[in-house]
């Protein structure tokens, strides 16, 4: 349909009459607009009857396919994934890519010169299950639970064969030969061919590598782990530390960037070349000037002189592919005019090595290094040797092409923010790149040993030449740490524990590697290419806004796929030609075929072409390897590198689902008979499911839903016949949002929209009810809400973790939650919440909570801290004990109570302790020479270095650990219990992001009732609502409203078909008011209210922000030792600042006094005693009654004045520059 008659049918439909809602509260919906008169109805009726076209798939039916997604996958599978990928092909190539390089020397026997070859090789990497060695050399096997208790690496020892081979040759010292290996290859004799020990690498848990792979439910149970837990993350020294994906700008891929005016350079073409490992990344810029080459910038054609195309002809061709187009032809002329006088490769070779590191050389050194970097660094992607200069002449005509066409205008410039232009680096290409780090160190380290003992003649011994803790402490220090040597920072973190949910959400997170100070907001902005890739409501509020993104539910990241294997089915097609073997003629006319950004071959057939490696993508290819059609310019695109986002959608023929109900019913009957694939293995392998990456999504076509798809057929159906089309009968609202735009060649389909969301949004129930910031600050709350963040946390020693006493599931649930198992770990209780006005105590978003709902355990929870110390070891020598402290042999007790401890030097079970309780009593052998500023006493032996509990704390000990460390010291964990019931400046909020503090506790006898007797357990205020548009928060209620009367859990997932209506319809059936209102009665004097009240259940959250943690005063306490005023912080017993702004407040009050009490007589009053004659301080010893003056020598003139101590040390401070502050006084 065209737009014009589009507009016509729509123009005709708005003067249709339409019914309105009458007063009752019974609402009939609106005709379909589509239908003129009344027998055109009848007409389309009776034709809609004779039609037996229905959706291929239900709603039901589409969440069976979600659900099989996640059981086959799970939620963290691209960070396990990107780790396996790392040890079973990262390893090798990282192996085979860095040969240790071979070590000659020269000598002397019988007269002859003999050239004596060392040649290492390393193969056949072998990793195992994770081991741990004691210090007794007792090697077991290590699990999860044991490395976080004793503050163990969880990792693997790596092994690697080697060999090594030594060749003689003899010389005759009169010819000058250049001997390379293959001269001594014929004479190599094997001397070493064993494993040997190269270090240890941290294993993912729940790896492949891991040793929880392939445990059953309850054999995890067994082992202490909580078989919720998904993995994906990495324990180092006992902590959880996730790697988190950064993003990075593509590499083969070619970006065209148009500059400001200022600027010489108009356009400019930038390609980041890698190789298939990436273990080389170099960036070639081309740029279009208005000036003539200057500086170290070098001309297109002296480049093309130096890859070997010498005819003018070859260069003009290679540019302009089609040499009747004018206007680039008439660029590429004043290229070639540009640079007359360099005609020959030499000439070209020597221009480019001037412009390097050896202007200064011969010029055949120049030559041979301008060669070195045409063969081995330009453009390493389409080949490294002498064998790929014409190669790389074509790929670079293509990059100049490319530049110029968009210069014309008639190709698009590059968007930077294009999620097809993104990769995303995980834990796997992020310890490849670091292994190669130090591979290279070990084996550099390891050659310089070795003509060490050459050159000093000593016997090489392998365990000194090898050294493994290279590896093992650098994975340690950089996944320890997050610094990957390159400055990049925020890549790891440590897990983030506090609830089920954000530990998820954690593994899920991708960082772009921005600075966060940049005013610049197209990064931060959501962009049409993140659909379905990346969540669009959860990333944090403030400099990380948009920056710090999350995966949507069904996003996958891909692990790579050598280029060769895809090359060779390409091949294997027949339909492609070679592009060194083709005249450029065909070049222009047939389309250019792309493998992971190099130009590979051409194709006169790409729509079969296409097809061909479709049939085999995830059978022979893997299921997520990337095919762009762009028509466009005529090229086909394919990719296998790592790091692409990719999302599975429904494969459409023919305008219909390839899956249908029957077909998925046949599956499943299958697969339950063999039970040796899972169901979603068998959708991708049969194509009823494909994996789309963001680049491939701009060449599809991608219907909403089955039921849409189901409305286009009908569509285009009665356009086809001529009727008039007709839609399902819809209300206003839904007619003016859903214009019938159909179009008629749908290629996929959405699996379900709510897929967009990630793991925080998904939870919020009616999320497309809300205002979209609601959503994302409810995505960072739920990371904050008190539940249960893991089964085993009585097995766990964490730093701290809060953990509610009754934790409910939602009544209110949306489909997702299956998912993230929040049904069995859940972070919240379901409360009857009123909207009203009750006494004014719940303004400004606080609110108001039933007391006796409190005292009977509501949002009553745990807060457990662990408290950690270990002996410290020189050597054998213990130079740390963990005792109790004797106070005759030790110096420096701490103001603390350390009667609590036992003899062992720790706090019992069960013990109530409170601030400066000592818990862990520990003393430290002092040294003779040690003095300590003279408190050293003879008896004095130890000094103290216990651990006390913090002093704003409080609470009993839950447990104590006694154990060994990985170095054999004895290592104390103390776990300390408080329970914290709800109390005034609490924080609560609801899962729309309506967040709040408590303001008063009412008694239930205070709060008002309906007339069931019912009284809310909080009261919110109503100005919470109108200004934010949290719909869903009132849509929540309602539904969970009617789920406790029919007793079934309400579906609020996202994009659903529920609606208001149809909840109120159901509320209504049961006697209720259909909006949710009720009549209540005032809890203080019993009358009935003069509203009704909009009352029901709700699902709130108790957040980890409690004003026990954060309530700070101070009377007197520590003070700072030079400037004597009080210690700043909370955690240090630090004093409030009386800063200049409350100073300021003060003078204008005119309170001249109190400003002085403030500011000197209660903080920093002070005496000083000063000479009458020379004005200066001088000394004074009140207790003795002596006072001088050195510089007078007077001893009698002495007056006693009173100031700030912080104006006397600023008279010091001058002094010390030489500037005398004199304070002369009046008789």
């Amino acid at each position: 349909m065209d737009y014009s008659e589009f507009t016509f049918e729509n123009s005709s439909a708005n003067n249709d009459s339409q019914t309105v809602e009458n007063d009752d509260d019974t609402r009939s919906e609106a005709l379909s607009g589509y239908q003129s008169d009344e027998s055109l109805v009848t007409e389309c009726a009776s034709a809609f009857e004779e039609d037996d076209d229905e959706t291929d798939l239900t709603q039901e039916e589409c969440w069976e396919v979600v659900s099989s997604f996640f059981k086959n996958k799970g939620i963290v599978r691209q960070q396990l994934d990107s780790f396996d990928d790392f040890i079973e092909r990262g390893l090798v190539e990282v192996i085979n890519d860095t040969p240790m390089q071979a070590i000659r020397y020269s000598d002397f026997e019988d007269g002859q010169e003999i050239m004596t070859q060392y040649r290492f090789e390393f193969d056949k990497p072998s990793f195992t299950k994770p081991q741990f060695s004691e210090p007794e050399g007792i090697k077991k096997q290590l699990f999860p639970n044991e490395a976080r208790l004793r503050g163990l690496t969880y990792s693997s020892p790596l092994f690697l064969n080697m060999k090594l081979f030594i060749s003689k040759l003899i010389i005759n010292s009169y010819d000058e030969i250049d001997y390379n290996e293959n001269d001594f290859k014929g004479y190599e004799e094997t001397v070493v061919d064993e494993p040997v020990f190269f270090g240890k690498i941290p294993v993912m848990v729940h790896s492949k590598f891991c040793s929880l792979a392939g445990l059953t439910f309850e054999e995890l149970k067994e082992h202490h782990e909580c078989p919720y837990d998904q993995g994906g993350y990495f324990i180092i020294n006992g902590s959880e530390k996730v790697l988190i994906a950064q993003e990075r700008l593509a590499y083969n891929y070619v970006y065209i960037f148009k500059y400001a005016s200022p600027s010489t350079t108009l356009y400019s073409a930038e390609f980041r070349s890698s190789t298939e490992h990436m273990s080389k990344v170099r960036t070639v810029n081309l740029k279009l000037v208005t000036r003539t080459f200057a500086g170290d910038d070098i001309p297109i054609r002296v480049l093309f002189l130096a890859l070997g195309i010498l005819n003018d002809e070859d260069f003009i061709d290679c540019i302009c592919l089609d040499s009747h187009d004018p206007e680039i032809l008439k660029i590429v002329l004043s290229c070639i005019d540009e640079t007359r006088a360099i005609q020959s490769q030499n000439i070209a070779l020597d221009f480019i090595a001037r412009r390097g590191n050896t202007s200064n050389a011969v010029r055949e050194k120049r030559i041979e290094y301008a060669k070195n970097i045409i063969y081995n660094e330009f453009l390493p992607h389409v080949g490294v040797g002498i064998g790929f200069n014409l190669t790389k002449g074509y790929f670079l005509g293509y990059l100049t092409h490319r530049l110029l066409l968009s210069t014309l205008d008639r190709r698009e410039l590059d968007d930077r923010d294009h999620f097809g232009k993104k990769r995303l680096d995980m834990a796997g290409p992020l310890m490849i790149s670091l292994f190669r780090t130090l591979y290279k160190t070990v084996l550099n380290d390891m050659a310089a040993y070795f003509r060490k003992c050459i050159s000093s003649k000593r016997e090489f011994k392998l365990p000194l030449a090898l050294r493994p803790h290279t590896i093992t402490n650098g994975f340690r220090y950089s996944i320890g740490t997050g610094n990957w040597g390159d400055a990049k920072k925020a890549m790891q973190a440590i897990l983030n524990r506090f609830t089920y949910v954000s530990t998820i959400s954690h593994l899920r997170r991708c960082n772009a590697p921005i600075g966060r100070e940049g005013k610049f907001t197209k990064p931060r902005q959501l962009h049409n290419t993140h659909w379905g890739y990346i969540c669009p409501a959860e990333t944090p509020e403030g400099q990380a806004c948009g920056l710090m993104k999350n995966l949507a539910l069904m996003s996958y990241v891909s692990v790579s796929i050598p280029s060769d294997i895809l090359n060779e089915f390409i091949n294997s097609c027949g339909i492609c030609q070679n592009i060194n073997e083709t005249p450029f003629d065909n070049i222009v006319k047939f389309t250019k075929v792309f493998v992971n950004g190099n130009l590979t071959c051409i194709t006169d057939r790409p729509l079969d072409l296409i097809k061909s490696i479709r049939e085999i993508k995830g059978n022979s290819l893997p299921a997520d390897i990337g095919i762009v059609n762009d028509i466009l310019v005529n090229e086909v695109r394919f990719y296998s590198d790592s790091g692409r986002m990719c999302r599975p959608l429904f494969v459409v023929e023919d305008q219909h689902l390839v899956l249908t109900s029957d077909t998925l019913s046949k599956l499943k009957l299958e697969i339950a008979q063999e039970a040796n694939q899972s169901l979603w293995e068998a959708l991708v392998l049969e194509r009823y499911i494909e994996y789309i990456d963001a680049e491939e999504e701009e060449s599809t076509m991608i219907c909403i839903s089955p039921d849409e798809l189901y409305e286009s057929r009908l569509y285009n159906l009665r356009k086809l016949e001529g009727l008039r089309p007709r839609r399902k009968r819809r209300s206003v609202h839904e007619r003016l949002i859903n214009l019938p735009t159909y179009p008629n060649k749908w290629t996929h389909c959405e699996i379900h929209p709510s897929m967009i969301l990630g793991v925080s949004a998904s939870l919020i129930p009616f999320s497309d009810h809300n205002q979209s910031p609601r959503n994302t600050y409810q995505s960072a709350m739920s990371k904050q809400a008190m539940g249960i963040y893991a089964t085993n946390f009585r097995l766990r020693m964490d730093v701290l973790a809060n953990l509610l006493y009754y934790p409910q599931k939602p009544l209110v649930t949306t489909k997702v939650m299956e998912y993230l198992q929040f049904r069995e770990l859940p972070a919240g209780i379901n409360v009857i919440v009123a909207i009203m006005c009750y006494g004014g105590y719940n303004q400004e978003d606080s609110l108001i909570i039933n007391q006796s709902s409190v005292d009977r355990g509501l949002f009553r929870s745990f807060s457990y801290r662990r408290y950690l110390d270990q002996e410290k070891k020189v050597g054998v020598l213990n130079m740390e004990d963990i005792t109790k402290p004797n106070p005759y042999t030790t110096l420096g007790l701490k103001r603390g109570n350390y009667e609590k401890l036992d003899d062992d030097g720790i706090v019992p079970c069960g013990v109530r302790v409170c601030g400066n309780d000592i818990l862990i009593g520990k003393v430290s052998t002092l040294s003779p020479e040690d003095e300590l500023l003279g408190q050293r006493k003879e008896s004095h032996v130890y000094r103290d270095v216990s651990t006390p509990l913090r002093f704003t704390e409080h609470g009993i000990v839950d447990q104590v650990i006694v154990t060994t460390n990985q170095d054999g010291a004895k290592l104390v964990k103390v776990g300390v219990r408080n329970t914290r019931i709800p109390e005034i400046g609490d924080k609560f909020a609801s899962r729309h992001g309506q967040k709040g503090t408590i303001g008063i506790n009412y008694r239930q006898e205070d709060m008002p009732f309906t007339a069931d007797g019912i009284t809310p357990d909080i009261i919110i205020n109503p100005h919470a609502i109108p200004s934010r548009m949290t719909i869903g928060h009132l849509i929540e209620c309602l539904m969970g409203k009617l789920s406790v009367f029919s007793g079934s859990e309400g579906d609020a997932t996202a994009f659903s078909e529920v609606t208001v209506e149809s909840i109120s319809r159901k509320l209504g059936s049961f006697g209720f008011h259909r909006r949710g209102l009720e009549v209540m009665y005032n809890g203080h004097t019993g009358r009935k209210l003069s509203a009704q009240i909009f009352i029901g259940p709700t699902y709130y959250q108790r957040l980890k922000h409690m004003v026990q943690d954060k309530i700070h005063s101070r009377g007197r306490g520590p003070v700072n030792i030079l400037t004597r005023q009080p210690v700043e912080g909370r955690s240090r017993e630090g004093g409030l600042r009386f800063g200049e702004m409350e100073r300021d407040c003060m003078i204008s009050h005119g309170t001249a006094l109190f400003l002085k009490e403030r500011l000197n007589d209660v903080a920093d009053a002070y005496r000083i005693h000063v000479c009458d004659i020379c004005g200066l301080m001088c000394i004074a010893q009140v207790s003795k009654k002596v006072y001088i003056c050195k510089i007078c020598n007077n001893t009698t003139q002495i007056s006693q004045v009173q100031i700030p101590y912080a104006c006397k040390i600023l008279f010091q401070e001058l002094m010390s520059m030489n500037i005398s502050p004199r304070l002369m006084f009046s008789k």
